[in-house]
Protein backbone atom coordinates (compact mmCIF):
# COMPACT_ATOMS: atom_id res chain seq x y z
CA UNK A 1 0.00 0.00 0.00
CA UNK A 2 1.21 3.14 -1.60
CA UNK A 3 1.97 5.55 1.84
CA UNK A 4 1.71 8.93 -0.50
CA UNK A 5 -1.64 7.67 -1.89
CA UNK A 6 -2.82 7.75 1.50
CA UNK A 7 -1.83 10.66 2.80
CA UNK A 8 -2.73 13.13 0.10
CA UNK A 9 -6.01 13.13 0.18
CA UNK A 10 -6.06 15.72 2.92
CA UNK A 11 -7.83 16.67 5.63
CA UNK A 12 -10.52 14.04 6.41
CA UNK A 13 -8.94 11.78 4.27
CA UNK A 14 -5.26 11.86 5.57
CA UNK A 15 -4.34 8.59 7.61
CA UNK A 16 -2.00 9.30 10.75
CA UNK A 17 -1.05 5.64 10.84
CA UNK A 18 0.68 5.71 7.79
CA UNK A 19 3.51 8.25 8.62
CA UNK A 20 5.95 5.54 9.89
CA UNK A 21 5.00 2.83 7.78
CA UNK A 22 7.59 1.14 5.10
CA UNK A 23 6.37 0.84 1.35
CA UNK A 24 6.19 -2.46 -0.46
CA UNK A 25 7.73 -1.71 -3.98
CA UNK A 26 5.79 -4.20 -5.25
CA UNK A 27 2.07 -3.16 -4.45
CA UNK A 28 2.75 0.99 -6.12
CA UNK A 29 1.16 1.42 -8.88
CA UNK A 30 2.13 4.30 -10.46
CA UNK A 31 -0.30 7.66 -10.92
CA UNK A 32 -0.73 7.13 -14.36
CA UNK A 33 -1.86 3.73 -14.28
CA UNK A 34 -4.59 4.24 -11.92
CA UNK A 35 -8.16 4.78 -13.27
CA UNK A 36 -8.66 7.83 -10.26
CA UNK A 37 -5.96 9.71 -11.85
CA UNK A 38 -7.97 10.81 -14.98
CA UNK A 39 -11.45 10.18 -13.26
CA UNK A 40 -11.57 12.12 -10.33
CA UNK A 41 -9.95 15.34 -12.12
CA UNK A 42 -12.89 15.65 -14.70
CA UNK A 43 -15.72 14.95 -11.86
CA UNK A 44 -14.37 17.57 -10.19
CA UNK A 45 -14.45 19.67 -12.79
CA UNK A 46 -18.01 19.06 -13.44
CA UNK A 47 -19.05 19.97 -9.72
CA UNK A 48 -17.05 23.07 -10.22
CA UNK A 49 -19.13 23.78 -13.11
CA UNK A 50 -22.62 22.66 -12.00
CA UNK A 51 -22.02 23.58 -8.67
CA UNK A 52 -21.29 27.23 -9.16
CA UNK A 53 -24.59 27.31 -12.14
CA UNK A 54 -26.52 25.63 -10.05
CA UNK A 55 -26.29 27.29 -6.63
CA UNK A 56 -25.34 30.90 -7.90
CA UNK A 57 -28.48 30.85 -9.46
CA UNK A 58 -30.57 29.95 -6.63
CA UNK A 59 -28.81 33.45 -4.62
CA UNK A 60 -29.85 35.23 -7.92
CA UNK A 61 -33.07 33.84 -7.50
CA UNK A 62 -33.49 34.78 -4.09
CA UNK A 63 -31.72 38.58 -4.38
CA UNK A 64 -34.14 39.27 -7.72
CA UNK A 65 -37.60 37.85 -6.57
CA UNK A 66 -38.95 39.13 -3.64
CA UNK A 67 -41.90 36.67 -3.85
CA UNK A 68 -39.21 33.77 -3.19
CA UNK A 69 -37.80 34.82 -0.29
CA UNK A 70 -39.84 33.38 2.50
CA UNK A 71 -38.34 31.61 5.56
CA UNK A 72 -37.20 27.78 3.76
CA UNK A 73 -36.03 29.55 1.02
CA UNK A 74 -34.08 31.70 3.24
CA UNK A 75 -32.47 28.59 4.70
CA UNK A 76 -32.24 27.12 1.03
CA UNK A 77 -29.84 30.48 0.63
CA UNK A 78 -27.77 29.75 2.90
CA UNK A 79 -27.34 25.86 1.97
CA UNK A 80 -26.31 27.39 -1.65
CA UNK A 81 -23.98 30.35 0.43
CA UNK A 82 -22.43 27.27 1.69
CA UNK A 83 -22.08 25.36 -0.69
CA UNK A 84 -20.10 28.06 -2.92
CA UNK A 85 -17.71 28.32 -0.28
CA UNK A 86 -16.47 25.03 -0.75
CA UNK A 87 -16.71 25.01 -4.67
CA UNK A 88 -14.74 27.83 -4.84
CA UNK A 89 -12.06 27.77 -1.94
CA UNK A 90 -11.82 24.12 -1.62
CA UNK A 91 -12.52 21.50 -4.65
CA UNK A 92 -10.14 23.22 -7.51
CA UNK A 93 -7.49 22.28 -4.92
CA UNK A 94 -8.17 19.19 -3.54
CA UNK A 95 -9.31 18.34 -6.74
CA UNK A 96 -5.39 17.09 -7.85
CA UNK A 97 -4.36 15.07 -5.41
CA UNK A 98 -5.24 11.82 -7.16
CA UNK A 99 -2.98 13.29 -9.88
CA UNK A 100 0.25 14.50 -8.31
CA UNK A 101 1.54 12.88 -5.68
CA UNK A 102 2.73 16.20 -3.49
CA UNK A 103 0.29 18.97 -2.34
CA UNK A 104 1.48 21.87 -4.74
CA UNK A 105 -0.27 24.46 -2.82
CA UNK A 106 1.61 25.75 -0.03
CA UNK A 107 0.31 25.57 3.60
CA UNK A 108 -1.59 28.98 3.44
CA UNK A 109 -4.47 27.23 0.93
CA UNK A 110 -4.04 23.78 2.86
CA UNK A 111 -5.60 26.17 5.67
CA UNK A 112 -7.90 27.75 4.25
CA UNK A 113 -9.02 24.38 2.23
CA UNK A 114 -9.48 22.30 5.63
CA UNK A 115 -11.49 25.07 7.15
CA UNK A 116 -14.28 26.03 4.75
CA UNK A 117 -14.75 21.95 4.37
CA UNK A 118 -15.13 21.90 7.91
CA UNK A 119 -17.79 25.44 7.78
CA UNK A 120 -19.59 23.89 4.77
CA UNK A 121 -20.16 20.61 6.25
CA UNK A 122 -21.34 22.30 9.52
CA UNK A 123 -23.52 25.31 7.81
CA UNK A 124 -25.40 22.47 5.53
CA UNK A 125 -26.28 20.23 8.12
CA UNK A 126 -27.27 22.77 11.32
CA UNK A 127 -29.46 24.25 8.58
CA UNK A 128 -31.23 21.21 7.17
CA UNK A 129 -32.09 20.56 11.19
CA UNK A 130 -33.12 24.24 11.20
CA UNK A 131 -35.60 23.13 8.19
CA UNK A 132 -36.75 20.36 9.45
CA UNK A 133 -37.52 22.27 12.81
CA UNK A 134 -39.33 24.62 10.63
CA UNK A 135 -41.37 22.31 8.94
CA UNK A 136 -41.72 20.51 11.64
CA UNK A 137 -43.99 23.78 14.03
CA UNK A 138 -45.54 24.64 10.36
CA UNK A 139 -47.54 21.71 10.61
CA UNK A 140 -47.66 20.92 14.11
CA UNK A 141 -48.60 24.11 15.19
CA UNK A 142 -49.31 26.79 12.32
CA UNK A 143 -50.25 29.39 14.36
CA UNK A 144 -46.72 30.05 15.26
CA UNK A 145 -45.17 33.15 14.16
CA UNK A 146 -41.91 32.44 13.84
CA UNK A 147 -42.17 29.82 10.73
CA UNK A 148 -43.91 31.83 8.18
CA UNK A 149 -43.48 34.31 5.91
CA UNK A 150 -41.99 37.68 6.71
CA UNK A 151 -43.99 39.60 3.84
CA UNK A 152 -47.01 37.85 4.21
CA UNK A 153 -48.73 36.80 7.09
CA UNK A 154 -50.80 38.63 9.05
CA UNK A 155 -50.92 37.76 12.41
CA UNK A 156 -49.99 40.79 14.17
CA UNK A 157 -46.35 41.05 14.56
CA UNK A 158 -45.54 38.07 13.22
CA UNK A 159 -44.03 38.59 10.03
CA UNK A 160 -41.16 41.11 11.54
CA UNK A 161 -40.69 38.32 14.05
CA UNK A 162 -40.49 35.11 11.20
CA UNK A 163 -37.86 37.24 9.37
CA UNK A 164 -35.80 38.46 12.63
CA UNK A 165 -36.03 34.62 14.13
CA UNK A 166 -34.74 33.48 10.40
CA UNK A 167 -31.87 35.69 10.11
CA UNK A 168 -30.50 35.57 13.69
CA UNK A 169 -31.06 31.60 13.07
CA UNK A 170 -29.34 31.35 9.79
CA UNK A 171 -26.01 33.92 10.79
CA UNK A 172 -26.07 31.91 14.84
CA UNK A 173 -25.50 28.60 12.29
CA UNK A 174 -22.47 30.14 10.27
CA UNK A 175 -20.74 31.27 13.59
CA UNK A 176 -21.49 27.88 15.22
CA UNK A 177 -20.05 26.69 11.70
CA UNK A 178 -17.37 29.13 12.30
CA UNK A 179 -16.29 27.84 15.60
CA UNK A 180 -16.32 24.59 14.89
CA UNK A 181 -13.60 24.75 11.87
CA UNK A 182 -11.04 26.53 14.42
CA UNK A 183 -9.16 23.10 14.66
CA UNK A 184 -8.63 22.43 11.08
CA UNK A 185 -8.15 26.41 10.60
CA UNK A 186 -5.13 26.45 13.38
CA UNK A 187 -4.12 22.49 12.71
CA UNK A 188 -3.62 21.87 9.44
CA UNK A 189 -0.09 22.54 7.85
CA UNK A 190 2.13 20.67 5.62
CA UNK A 191 3.26 17.60 6.28
CA UNK A 192 6.53 15.91 4.54
CA UNK A 193 6.30 12.18 4.20
CA UNK A 194 9.80 10.22 3.39
CA UNK A 195 9.50 7.74 0.58
CA UNK A 196 12.03 5.87 0.29
CA UNK A 197 14.95 8.67 -1.66
CA UNK A 198 12.23 11.15 -1.67
CA UNK A 199 10.39 13.43 -0.02
CA UNK A 200 6.84 14.56 -0.48
CA UNK A 201 4.47 17.03 1.14
CA UNK A 202 0.54 16.58 2.47
CA UNK A 203 -1.77 18.51 3.52
CA UNK A 204 -2.41 17.53 6.74
CA UNK A 205 -4.96 18.51 9.48
CA UNK A 206 -3.98 16.57 12.57
CA UNK A 207 -1.07 17.77 14.19
CA UNK A 208 0.60 15.09 16.21
CA UNK A 209 1.50 16.99 19.44
CA UNK A 210 -2.24 17.31 19.45
CA UNK A 211 -3.51 15.08 22.50
CA UNK A 212 -0.75 12.55 20.85
CA UNK A 213 -2.00 10.01 18.73
CA UNK A 214 -5.58 10.30 20.15
CA UNK A 215 -6.38 13.34 18.74
CA UNK A 216 -7.25 11.97 15.25
CA UNK A 217 -9.89 9.44 16.50
CA UNK A 218 -11.08 12.29 18.61
CA UNK A 219 -12.12 14.68 15.65
CA UNK A 220 -13.11 11.52 13.25
CA UNK A 221 -15.38 10.67 15.87
CA UNK A 222 -16.64 14.44 16.54
CA UNK A 223 -17.29 15.24 13.55
CA UNK A 224 -19.51 11.76 12.84
CA UNK A 225 -21.37 12.85 15.94
CA UNK A 226 -21.59 16.63 15.43
CA UNK A 227 -21.74 16.33 11.72
CA UNK A 228 -23.79 13.50 10.96
CA UNK A 229 -25.72 11.11 13.44
CA UNK A 230 -26.61 13.64 15.92
CA UNK A 231 -28.44 16.00 13.77
CA UNK A 232 -30.07 13.62 11.05
CA UNK A 233 -31.37 11.50 14.48
CA UNK A 234 -32.56 15.43 15.16
CA UNK A 235 -34.39 15.47 12.15
CA UNK A 236 -35.55 11.75 12.08
CA UNK A 237 -37.40 12.87 15.31
CA UNK A 238 -39.13 15.64 13.69
CA UNK A 239 -40.34 14.21 10.65
CA UNK A 240 -42.07 11.30 12.57
CA UNK A 241 -43.97 13.90 14.75
CA UNK A 242 -44.58 15.50 11.17
CA UNK A 243 -46.00 12.19 9.59
CA UNK A 244 -47.61 11.17 13.17
CA UNK A 245 -49.28 14.79 12.81
CA UNK A 246 -50.68 14.34 9.34
CA UNK A 247 -52.14 11.28 9.52
CA UNK A 248 -54.18 12.78 12.53
CA UNK A 249 -55.52 16.04 10.59
CA UNK A 250 -56.10 14.14 8.01
CA UNK A 251 -58.81 11.90 9.98
CA UNK A 252 -59.96 15.26 11.70
CA UNK A 253 -59.91 17.32 9.00
CA UNK A 254 -64.34 18.48 7.77
CA UNK A 255 -64.39 17.76 3.87
CA UNK A 256 -65.58 20.24 3.04
CA UNK A 257 -63.30 22.39 4.24
CA UNK A 258 -60.94 22.42 0.82
CA UNK A 259 -58.43 25.50 2.46
CA UNK A 260 -57.94 23.60 4.83
CA UNK A 261 -56.89 20.77 2.38
CA UNK A 262 -54.44 22.96 0.33
CA UNK A 263 -52.81 24.08 3.30
CA UNK A 264 -51.98 20.47 4.20
CA UNK A 265 -51.25 19.54 0.32
CA UNK A 266 -48.83 22.82 0.57
CA UNK A 267 -47.22 21.93 3.67
CA UNK A 268 -46.40 18.33 3.23
CA UNK A 269 -45.04 19.41 -0.59
CA UNK A 270 -42.33 21.79 1.25
CA UNK A 271 -41.64 19.23 3.90
CA UNK A 272 -40.87 16.65 1.42
CA UNK A 273 -38.34 19.05 -0.05
CA UNK A 274 -36.41 19.57 3.04
CA UNK A 275 -36.98 15.26 3.23
CA UNK A 276 -34.84 14.92 -0.13
CA UNK A 277 -32.37 17.62 1.04
CA UNK A 278 -31.91 15.54 4.32
CA UNK A 279 -31.44 12.34 2.29
CA UNK A 280 -29.12 13.47 -0.10
CA UNK A 281 -27.10 14.59 2.94
CA UNK A 282 -26.70 11.44 4.12
CA UNK A 283 -26.33 9.54 1.39
CA UNK A 284 -23.49 11.59 0.17
CA UNK A 285 -21.27 11.36 3.86
CA UNK A 286 -22.24 8.18 4.74
CA UNK A 287 -19.48 6.01 2.35
CA UNK A 288 -16.87 8.93 4.04
CA UNK A 289 -17.74 8.73 7.77
CA UNK A 290 -17.93 4.74 7.20
CA UNK A 291 -13.99 4.95 6.27
CA UNK A 292 -12.81 7.12 8.45
CA UNK A 293 -14.22 5.45 11.39
CA UNK A 294 -13.12 1.53 9.84
CA UNK A 295 -9.74 3.28 9.48
CA UNK A 296 -9.07 5.12 12.53
CA UNK A 297 -10.95 2.26 15.03
CA UNK A 298 -10.08 -0.50 14.14
CA UNK A 299 -6.43 -1.67 15.00
CA UNK A 300 -5.82 -3.55 11.65
CA UNK A 301 -7.22 -1.40 9.34
CA UNK A 302 -3.64 -1.06 7.59
CA UNK A 303 -3.58 -4.81 6.92
CA UNK A 304 -7.29 -5.06 5.95
CA UNK A 305 -7.05 -2.10 3.64
CA UNK A 306 -7.81 -3.70 0.30
CA UNK A 307 -9.73 -2.96 -2.68
CA UNK A 308 -12.87 -2.77 -1.65
CA UNK A 309 -11.78 -0.14 1.06
CA UNK A 310 -9.60 1.81 -1.33
CA UNK A 311 -12.66 2.29 -3.79
CA UNK A 312 -14.60 2.92 -1.17
CA UNK A 313 -12.39 6.00 0.28
CA UNK A 314 -12.70 7.44 -3.38
CA UNK A 315 -16.17 7.34 -3.63
CA UNK A 316 -17.03 8.77 -0.10
CA UNK A 317 -14.36 11.44 -1.23
CA UNK A 318 -16.13 12.29 -4.23
CA UNK A 319 -19.12 12.06 -3.11
CA UNK A 320 -18.20 14.37 -0.01
CA UNK A 321 -17.58 17.01 -2.94
CA UNK A 322 -20.11 16.52 -5.12
CA UNK A 323 -23.23 17.09 -2.37
CA UNK A 324 -21.91 20.96 -2.60
CA UNK A 325 -23.70 20.68 -6.36
CA UNK A 326 -26.54 18.13 -4.89
CA UNK A 327 -29.16 20.47 -3.90
CA UNK A 328 -29.91 22.98 -6.55
CA UNK A 329 -30.17 19.51 -9.25
CA UNK A 330 -32.53 18.17 -6.35
CA UNK A 331 -34.67 21.73 -5.74
CA UNK A 332 -35.23 21.53 -10.05
CA UNK A 333 -36.93 17.97 -9.50
CA UNK A 334 -39.03 18.55 -6.60
CA UNK A 335 -39.92 22.30 -6.38
CA UNK A 336 -42.05 23.70 -9.49
CA UNK A 337 -41.38 27.20 -8.66
CA UNK A 338 -37.47 26.82 -8.75
CA UNK A 339 -37.77 24.51 -11.87
CA UNK A 340 -39.28 27.73 -13.73
CA UNK A 341 -36.63 30.24 -12.69
CA UNK A 342 -33.65 27.52 -13.49
CA UNK A 343 -35.09 27.29 -16.82
CA UNK A 344 -35.30 31.43 -16.89
CA UNK A 345 -31.75 31.84 -16.32
CA UNK A 346 -29.90 28.43 -17.31
CA UNK A 347 -32.21 27.67 -20.18
CA UNK A 348 -33.14 31.37 -21.68
CA UNK A 349 -37.00 29.87 -21.38
CA UNK A 350 -39.49 33.09 -20.84
CA UNK A 351 -42.02 32.54 -18.43
CA UNK A 352 -45.60 31.95 -19.74
CA UNK A 353 -47.66 35.14 -18.34
CA UNK A 354 -50.32 33.03 -17.63
CA UNK A 355 -48.28 31.40 -14.45
CA UNK A 356 -46.56 34.72 -13.75
CA UNK A 357 -46.84 36.81 -10.41
CA UNK A 358 -48.23 35.93 -7.31
CA UNK A 359 -50.57 33.50 -8.42
CA UNK A 360 -47.93 30.71 -9.06
CA UNK A 361 -46.55 30.45 -5.80
CA UNK A 362 -47.49 27.73 -3.90
CA UNK A 363 -49.53 28.81 -0.77
CA UNK A 364 -49.42 27.47 2.91
CA UNK A 365 -52.88 28.86 4.58
CA UNK A 366 -52.44 30.16 8.34
CA UNK A 367 -55.35 30.21 9.91
CA UNK A 368 -55.92 33.55 11.95
CA UNK A 369 -59.05 33.98 14.37
CA UNK A 370 -61.03 36.96 13.36
CA UNK A 371 -64.86 36.83 13.28
CA UNK A 372 -66.71 38.61 10.07
CA UNK A 373 -66.96 39.36 6.76
CA UNK A 374 -63.57 39.54 4.06
CA UNK A 375 -63.06 43.23 2.87
CA UNK A 376 -61.30 42.08 0.17
CA UNK A 377 -62.96 42.78 -2.97
CA UNK A 378 -62.79 40.91 -5.41
CA UNK A 379 -62.02 37.48 -3.15
CA UNK A 380 -65.22 35.32 -2.72
CA UNK A 381 -64.53 34.21 1.08
CA UNK A 382 -67.41 32.38 3.28
CA UNK A 383 -67.95 34.41 6.57
CA UNK A 384 -66.35 31.89 8.87
CA UNK A 385 -64.77 32.49 12.33
CA UNK A 386 -61.70 30.83 10.92
CA UNK A 387 -60.84 32.68 7.69
CA UNK A 388 -57.59 32.20 6.04
CA UNK A 389 -54.38 33.87 4.73
CA UNK A 390 -52.32 33.28 2.64
CA UNK A 391 -48.56 32.29 2.96
CA UNK A 392 -46.33 32.49 -0.13
CA UNK A 393 -43.83 29.29 -0.11
CA UNK A 394 -41.78 27.54 -2.85
CA UNK A 395 -43.37 25.07 -5.15
CA UNK A 396 -46.73 26.37 -8.03
CA UNK A 397 -50.41 26.03 -7.86
CA UNK A 398 -51.16 25.21 -11.87
CA UNK A 399 -52.04 28.60 -11.60
CA UNK A 400 -54.95 29.28 -10.22
CA UNK A 401 -55.47 32.27 -7.90
CA UNK A 402 -55.13 32.22 -4.24
CA UNK A 403 -56.76 35.62 -2.36
CA UNK A 404 -54.26 37.32 0.11
CA UNK A 405 -55.24 39.53 2.40
CA UNK A 406 -51.76 41.35 4.55
CA UNK A 407 -51.97 44.06 6.89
Amino acid sequence: MNITTLLNDTANETLNHTFNETIDDETYIPYRERPETYIVPVLFFLIVIVGVLGNGTLVVIFVRHRNMRNVPNTYILSLALADLLVILTSVPFTSVIYTLESWPWGELICKVSETAKDISTAVSIFTLTALSADRFFAIVDPLKKFHASGKRITLPGGGKRATRVTLCTAFSIWILATICAIPAAIGSHIKGVPEGNAQFFVCYPFPQHWLNDKYPQVMVMGKFLLFYIVPLAIIGIFYLSMAAALMVSAKNMPGELQGMQRQMKARKKVAVTVLVFVLVFAIFFAPLHAFMLFFYFNPDSLKLYNAFWHYLRIVGFCLYYSHSCANPIALYFVSGAFRKYFKRYLLCKKQNPRYSGFGNQTTMTVLSVKRGRSSNKGCRLNPTVMQETSVSLMGTVNGHHVCSKTR
